[in-house]
């Protein structure tokens, strides 16, 4: 049985915490200028219906964004989860 999609590539060592690294410093770049006392709002745009948001949550920011990194899709589902349970 086929368990990953065709096309599917596998990192394994150096690479793997390479790809890690650059994918949680993205995530981490998205977000880092909405918080503190001098936090900034974002401006979300939808691609699809052109619909735009001003937020300043890192939550709403990071379900916004389609992405493609294996760790920074961790980070945003761990934000996700956190998110609901509050």
């Amino acid at each position: 049985t086929q368990i990953f999609a065709d096309g599917t590539t596998e990192e394994k060592g150096e690479n793997a915490r390479l790809s890690a690294f650059v994918g949680a410093i993205a995530v981490g770049d998205l977000v880092k200028s909405t918080l503190g006392p001098k936090g900034m709002d974002k401006i979300l745009q939808s691609g699809s219906t052109g619909e735009i948001m001003v937020t300043n949550d890192g939550a709403t920011i990071l379900k916004s964004i389609a992405l493609d990194n294996a760790a920074a899709k961790v980070l945003v589902n761990i934000s996700k989860v956190q998110d609901d349970e509050v």
